[in-house]
């Protein structure tokens, strides 16, 4: 696959006309850096680069970066399900939007919608169902502890991580365990102050076989589109993390 399609002198010529030497400066930090210093295979480096521009509200880059993801191969479901997921770290006045952009963009490339359905749960299973999947993420003692120590009147919030956090959208098909904890990884990272949740999906990544190295690969994938105090702290977590795991 052409990594060049995300050079960004292929895909906003206006901007290669006024900016030209920037444009020639992100080009060459990312075919000459970037990409090379990357595991990632294209698909998942698109679609970390996809969580991230809707975490930080980037739409206009969104609907340019939407159609070259569709181009390397990223399904229109893949999609959806980041933004369906995006909803329990960024929430819903943060995603609407990106939702909207999508159907759009979909409607005008011919992409017939509703998809296919990708729910496996009930309404009144989705508690169960999310809080086994944490439990597999992040192990039982530490999901238990959280719940039984929670002060008074704020375990329902528990509740809705595992009912709909990872009930409703974990559980879901379209995308797998491993690309889900990707995704959650990059949505907190490229959040503010969100150091606590950062360590939790960082270790949730490693248990579920995401190695180190491919966590190193989407924080630098990334260094484009957050900057570098966001990437310290993510790497700073990181290697803190896999100290403990070890």
């Amino acid at each position: 696959m052409n990594k060049k399609l995300e050079l960004i002198s292929n895909y906003d010529f206006e901007l290669k006309e006024t900016d030209p030497e920037l444009t020639e400066i992100l080009d060459n930090f990312l075919s000459k850096q970037v990409f090379k210093e990357s595991i990632l295979s294209d698909k998942e480096r698109l679609i970390v680069t996809l969580a991230c521009l809707v975490s930080n509200q980037s739409v206009n880059l969104y609907e340019k970066m939407i159609k070259i993801a569709l181009d390397i191969g990223v399904t229109p479901v893949e999609i959806k399900e980041i933004l369906y997921q995006s909803l329990a770290y960024i929430g819903l006045s943060k995603t609407y939007d990106f939702i909207k952009k999508t159907n759009e963009i979909f409607n005008t490339l011919g992409i017939y919608l509703p998809l296919d359905n990708q729910s496996t749960i009930s309404y009144e299973n989705r508690l169960e169902e999310g809080y086994n999947i944490q439990i597999r993420n992040f192990g039982k003692d530490f999901i238990d502890n959280n719940i039984e120590n929670c002060p008074d009147g704020q375990k329902h919030i528990w509740d809705f991580i595992s009912s709909y956090a990872f009930g409703d959208f974990y559980s879901r098909n379209g995308l797998d365990d491993s690309l889900r904890e990707l995704i959650s990884f990059t949505f907190i990272m490229s959040l503010r102050g969100c150091e606590n949740q950062l360590r939790i999906h960082a270790k949730g990544n490693l248990e579920i076989g995401n190695s180190k190295e491919k966590l190193v690969s989407v924080i630098t994938v990334l260094v484009p589109y957050l900057g570098f105090p966001r990437v310290h702290n993510a790497l700073a977590i990181l290697n803190e993390v896999s100290e403990e795991k070890k």
